[in-house]
């Protein structure tokens, strides 16, 4: 009886430390699971080190390693649409290089896959090795994430998951530019099964995020999923007006009873500066729909694959 094909998919900036150790991990996990064949699809992106040296001859030792690198650095969630697209799997798992998920959860996300689960994702106990501030942050903005939305966002959970074939099919149908993967694991639906585990701290290295780069990432995943900062916008200043339109009111019917008066420099900057940090804000939270308008409408293709393997790509048929 044919085995069925599991890929286990890396994305990969800048790990030269890190991939020999996951490796030799895949390796004895895959050695030990005879059920399935297996493929390793490592996607460089970009990385300035020697991470695509370390995946070519990890390939040579092993040819259930495959390598994707992508002409220059796109990003995660753009390294993540490309190695979908690549490949081969009746499922995929998605796995950080940095060991911070351990490849051991893999044999029982297998088990709840073939129980008929589509989507087995893992959901982190306990974070090691972050700071109580990232652990803040990252609560408050799941809270507001989803206090905005009406699609259920998994909390404390990652891109450490087992997809079925169904939901690799569905994420690659998906060809937006400004990618938040988290939220499309939710918005595609499907069968969906949670585990729980404890996160460790990186194996080795250091981590390639920082405030900035999550900040965007916020951004990015509240405007992909709901209009609502727009909508309260609207409302906030039409709230804004009426109280604005009231005073006059009061200021006029003050001015007929008990004559002209003066208004005070400070009350009055004071009311300028507010209306226009309100305008201000507002102006942005457009600003932000329309630039992902803007990329959008540009229609260019998501990467471009340098190689795949030991075959160097002419991205003449290119994915969008």
């Amino acid at each position: 009886m044919e085995k069925k094909l599991i890929t286990i998919l890396v994305p990969a900036y800048n790990e030269q430390e890190v991939l020999n150790m996951l490796y030799d991990r895949l390796k004895k996990l895959m050695d030990e699971n005879e059920k399935y064949d297996f493929e390793i699809l490592l996607v460089n992106d970009g990385s300035k080190d020697d991470t695509l040296k370390i995946m070519q001859e990890l390939r040579q030792k092993d040819k259930r390693v495959c390598y994707l690198n992508l002409s220059r650095n796109f990003g995660k969630e753009t390294a993540m649409i490309a190695g979908l697209d690549y490949c081969k799997g009746d499922a995929v798992v998605i796995i950080d290089a940095d060991l911070q998920d351990p490849p051991e959860l893999i044999p029982e996300m297998l088990k709840y896959w073939e129980e008929g689960y589509d989507d087995v994702y893992a959901k982190r106990k306990s974070r090691k090795g972050e700071t109580w501030l990232k652990k803040f942050t990252s609560t408050m903005y799941y809270k507001v994430l989803q206090a905005f939305t009406k699609i259920q966002i998994q909390k404390d959970t990652g891109d450490f998951r087992l997809l079925d074939r169904r939901c690799v099919e569905a994420l690659k149908s998906i060809r937006e530019s400004q990618r938040y993967t988290k939220g499309l694991f939710s918005w595609i639906g499907y069968n969906k099964k949670e585990i729980l585990y404890d996160r460790d701290p990186r194996a080795a290295g250091k981590t390639k995020w920082n405030y900035k780069k999550l900040v965007d990432l916020s951004i990015d995943g509240i405007t992909s999923f709901t209009t609502s900062p727009l909508r309260w916008s609207a409302i906030l200043g039409i709230i804004v007006s009426i109280v604005g339109f009231i005073y006059m009111i009061y200021i006029i019917i003050k001015t007929i009873i008990s004559g002209v008066e003066v208004p005070g420099y400070a009350s009055t900057m004071v009311v300028i500066l507010f209306l226009g940090g309100i305008q201000l804000v507002f102006l942005g939270v457009i600003g932000e729909y329309l630039g992902r308008a803007f990329y959008e409408t540009k229609g260019r293709p998501l990467y471009f694959v340098d190689r795949y393997n030991e075959e160097k790509e002419t991205n003449l048929k290119v994915k969008k």
